[in-house]
């Protein structure tokens, strides 16, 4: 992987031809998505830059959605919001509403964790920008992630309304995970307008659903918000049941990088229990893990809130109160920054007893009168809020009645006019199945276009690829393969034989290179034996034993198809030596008057084909799909979670 690596990454940082640069950074931003964060950024950018200066900003809008995830984990949002807005600055040439739409959401993505009243902005553009007809699984994420950043800004009842909306969205689509994040979102909303007991009953019924689903990664932070709810009605023995669950099930996890802030937020939630009860030793314990996972912070507001709290909790409770002082100003910074109304006034408080406690009362009485003024700025927005909660319920059931009563007045209409109605019915239904075919008719016109230009760009990037592999292992074979072969000889001659063993271990090396770049194999021995030699090498080089039933398939394809047939088998082995953890696998090739067929199939772990396919790493399995359009096959994939993987592919001879 890593002399790929380079070898692409030479090829990007050299390449004069636009077109062969943007192929090779895509290599590059494939290998390095989930491994190499720092390289993925820099590459990313320059693909960016260069999709725009060649005008392909459907291109660059693609790289700069991606991009965002890596680069708010790495603390770095604002550069985020920057490229995406000099995407934006030519939005007019975006035609894709799940781009255009898809911007804006990662934006406020961006935003979520620096400024929610932003991030509330741009989920509305992304909202105005989709398209309702094929984008409502993005139109629900928006509404959902909206109701996250309203709830943030205490604004309960848009917050709530948005929920709701993202849940039926949801329900719709059937997609019962991302529901159940819908739910919770309405339970946090019953929990901070006072509704504890309702809040924890509701948040075991969704703590049991995710358990049935096997959705344990969600499980850590709702137990950490259950803690709370049983902390405000004064229950500390299930508050820290609660954060012992949520501990457990976090380290059971096996990638703990991608579940920091759930590390941060539990762990924080555990210092502060310990410290006020007095169990200072367990307090320092979790003190020194969260100290631990203070590089990954960055600039997320959430997570800086909750480990400055952590250790201003604890310096107060053993009288240490300018090592507090120190943190609780960082928690009243991050707060105001984020704009999140609890957190401003749980640090004004703590910040007033600790000026309380080194005799400054002064500003103490400050701190305490803020927090005085939020408190009861928030008990307000409580109390309109749980009076806007029953009057919602009332409408609700108020909207009911009125709708039964006016199903029966239309049904008794509808007796009576029945003739009429089913004429207007017949000669509506026609004037709309006319205008829905004209509709359907220029849509199915239009997407056929744009397939057929998705598909040959596709083609003519890998034409291009190929060319481009076969001119490098042309000159990797016949010039310096020429220039080795000298230099061995003038080793021979000296009798340098140290020398000449190295030489010919650079010479097999620039062979293999050179055979993996292009298969010259194809034009020396045809595209049969070529397989074979392929398989041999597999059996010789690796523990994965590779039987085969291979018919001759010798002169039925066109040279430049030959390739691509062989590039297909080539990667589906691949696929087995590097991620199937196989210990065998067969290929059969069988032709017909009409068709090639292959079937390759291995006894390895499988995996989610869907899930996989949509994946940015996956590029392997897009370029099968791609490869056998080009040569107007028909590819099936049979895989399943721990019972190995099945490959069939149906190609016409031309």
């Amino acid at each position: 992987m890593a002399q790929d690596l380079s070898y692409y990454r030479k090829l990007a940082d050299t390449s004069h031809n636009d077109l062969a640069k943007l192929v090779a950074i895509d290599s590059v931003l494939s290998k390095t998505y989930a491994s190499k964060p720092t390289t993925f950024i820099t590459y990313s950018i320059q693909y960016i830059e260069l999709a725009k200066k060649i005008d392909s900003i459907e291109l660059a809008a693609k790289k700069a959605m991606n991009l965002q995830h890596v680069l708010v984990r790495q603390g770095e949002a604002r550069k985020s919001i920057t490229i995406i807005d000099g995407v934006l600055i030519q939005k007019n040439k975006i035609k894709d509403s799940f781009l255009l739409g898809g911007l804006y959401l990662k934006k406020g993505g961006a935003y979520f964790v620096i400024d929610a009243q932003k991030a509330v902005a741009n989920y509305s553009l992304a909202i105005q920008h989709f398209s309702k007809q094929k984008d409502s699984i993005y139109i629900a994420d928006a509404y959902l992630f909206r109701g996250q950043a309203f709830s943030n800004l205490g604004k309960y009842v848009p917050a709530g309304n948005d929920f709701n909306t993202a849940y039926k969205y949801y329900e719709k689509l059937k997609d019962y995970e991302y529901m159940l994040h819908a739910q919770q979102g309405n339970i946090i909303m019953f929990s901070q307008n006072g509704f504890y007991e309702k809040a924890i009953n509701e948040r075991e019924k969704l703590i049991n659903k995710l358990t049935e689903l096997n959705l344990f990664q969600y499980l850590p932070r709702l137990y950490a918000n259950q803690s709370i709810d049983y902390k405000n009605i004064g229950d500390k023995k299930m508050q820290l049941s609660s954060l012992q669950e949520a501990k457990k099930i976090l380290e059971q996890q096996n990638d703990k990088d991608a579940y920091f802030e759930n590390y941060i937020d539990v762990y924080s939630k555990l210092v502060s229990y310990y410290s006020d009860i007095g169990d200072f030793n367990k307090a320092e314990n979790y003190l020194n893990k969260l100290e631990n996972l203070k590089g990954k912070i960055g600039n997320d507001r959430i997570n800086q809130i909750n480990f400055e709290n952590a250790f201003a909790t604890y310096f107060f409770s053993i009288k240490d109160y300018e090592s507090a002082l120190t943190h609780a100003k960082i928690v009243l910074q991050s707060a105001k920054e984020l704009n999140h109304s609890e957190a401003i006034m749980d640090a004004h408080l703590l910040l007033a007893n600790i000026y309380e406690k080194t005799k400054n009362y002064k500003k103490s009485l400050l701190n305490k009168n803020s927090y005085l003024a939020i408190s009861d700025s928030l008990k307000s927005k409580s109390a309109t809020n749980t009076l806007a909660y029953y009057q919602t319920l009332y409408e609700t059931e108020k909207k009911e009645k009125e709708l039964a009563l006016k199903n029966a007045n239309i049904k008794i209409l509808k007796n009576k006019n029945a003739g009429l109605k089913k004429t207007g019915l017949f000669i509506g239904l026609a004037i709309l199945f006319l205008f829905a075919y004209i509709i359907l008719f220029r849509k199915q016109k239009n997407l056929k276009t744009k397939k057929q230009l998705q598909e040959k760009f596709s083609q003519e990037l890998l034409i291009s690829q190929e060319k481009e592999r076969k001119r490098i292992s042309s000159d990797l074979h016949d010039s310096i393969g020429q220039r080795l072969l000298i230099l061995k000889n003038k080793l021979l001659k000296a009798k340098d034989k140290e020398g000449k063993e190295m030489v010919e271990e650079t010479i097999e090396e620039v062979r293999a290179i050179s055979r993996n770049l292009y298969p010259f194999q194809l034009q020396e021995l045809g595209i049969t034996k070529a397989i074979l030699q392929n398989i041999s090498q597999i059996d010789e080089n690796t523990s994965v034993f590779i039987s085969s039933e291979i018919d001759d398939i010798d002169n039925l394809l066109t040279k430049e198809k030959e390739v691509n047939l062989y590039r297909i088998i080539q990667e589906s082995l691949n696929n087995i030596i590097k991620h199937a953890n196989a210990k065998a696998g067969k290929i059969s090739i069988k032709k017909t008057k009409e068709f090639i067929y292959i079937n390759i199939k291995d006894n390895g772990v499988g995996f989610d084909f869907q899930k996989n396919l949509y994946k940015q790493s996956s590029m392997g399995l897009k370029t099968l799909l791609e490869r056998t359009k080009y040569l107007n096959g028909q590819a099936t994939i049979y895989s399943k979670k721990g019972e190995g993987t099945q490959l069939n592919f149906k190609i016409p001879i031309t």
